[in-house]
């Protein structure tokens, strides 16, 4: 099971890389467990400056932008 942090403070941005990330672990047909990170300490605990980010499986895949459906189904293959 993969475990998909969105981490953003809940903007459209981060609206929109969540429902997307959705959409492609979907698509995927992956076992994952999605949990919304609001909290700005813990931003910081994987380096994170700019939201929205991603992070998979506690790397941190991408910040600062929503990637494309194909970028994100990469990130999570």
């Amino acid at each position: 099971m993969k475990t998909i942090q969105i981490l953003g403070s809940g903007c459209a941005k981060c609206s929109r890389l969540q429902d997307a990330a959705i959409e492609a672990a979907d698509e995927l047909e992956i076992d994952y467990e999605l949990e919304k990170v609001s909290d700005v300490a813990r931003y910081a605990e994987f380096g994170v400056m700019v939201t929205p980010a991603m992070v998979v499986d506690g790397e941190v895949k991408v910040c600062g932008r929503v990637p494309s459906l194909d970028e994100l189904k990469g990130m999570l293959s």
